[in-house]
């Protein structure tokens, strides 16, 4: 399995229109969690950032959120941020612009957010932009460092050293809150977080 853990500047530049990182003045940086809610991973990681005083920002699939509506509801009265990651995971490469769009507005009915997550990472620039058009325009939102966690073949250490060593100031860093990335998830969350309160970052939601 290839993928960046650090995003390179290219990648950057190509989609530049989408937003990969936030301002590096400010001692903060943006834990932020895709596909949940989960019945498991999802609660564990609310438990977490109250303990560590710190808050995130969760992509939430549609559909998930119609089966674990007392859980979406504890991250938004936690004072967490919610944005949409469609209603079933799609892949923008390998889904027609017609469906992916409205799976996205479907999810839309039960995610009130303006930030979206392309799952995979991919969408496509037509997508993109029609994404810009809508009213009010939705921030599509990308990540500067890739915890990993979904990947089975390595550790959870692994994946902590991912975040702890790649991250910086003003970093949006992604997590998993799924049954695929829970081992990893579960070793280097509390971690990763207990590093970033030692070093003095803030951890805060992505604006809205």
């Amino acid at each position: 399995m290839f993928y960046f853990t650090k995003t390179p500047a290219l990648l950057k530049k190509v989609y530049s229109s989408c937003i990969w990182s936030l301002s590096p003045t400010a001692p903060v940086v943006y834990f932020t969690f895709d596909d949940g809610p989960h019945p498991q991973a999802t609660p564990f990681v609310l438990d977490q950032l109250k303990k560590y005083d710190a808050k995130g920002t969760f992509f939430c699939i549609g559909k998930n959120v119609i089966e674990q509506p007392e859980i979406y509801q504890r991250i938004l009265s936690e004072g967490h941020a919610v944005g949409n990651h469609t209603h079933n995971h799609l892949n923008g490469w390998k889904t027609g612009n017609k469906a992916y769009l409205e799976n996205i507005s479907t999810a839309g009915e039960y995610i009130r957010s303006n930030l979206f997550r392309p799952p995979y990472g991919r969408i496509s620039p037509f997508q993109i932009r029609q994404l810009h058009q809508q009213k009010p325009p939705y921030k599509i939102i990308m990540w500067d460092v890739l915890s990993a966690d979904f990947d089975t073949e390595i550790s959870g250490e692994d994946c902590l050293q991912n975040v702890v060593f790649k991250m910086k100031r003003g970093s949006i860093i992604v997590f998993h809150d799924s049954a695929k990335a829970w081992d990893r998830l579960e070793y280097a969350l509390p971690r990763a977080l207990a590093h970033c309160q030692k070093e003095g970052l803030r951890m805060e939601v992505l604006p809205q």
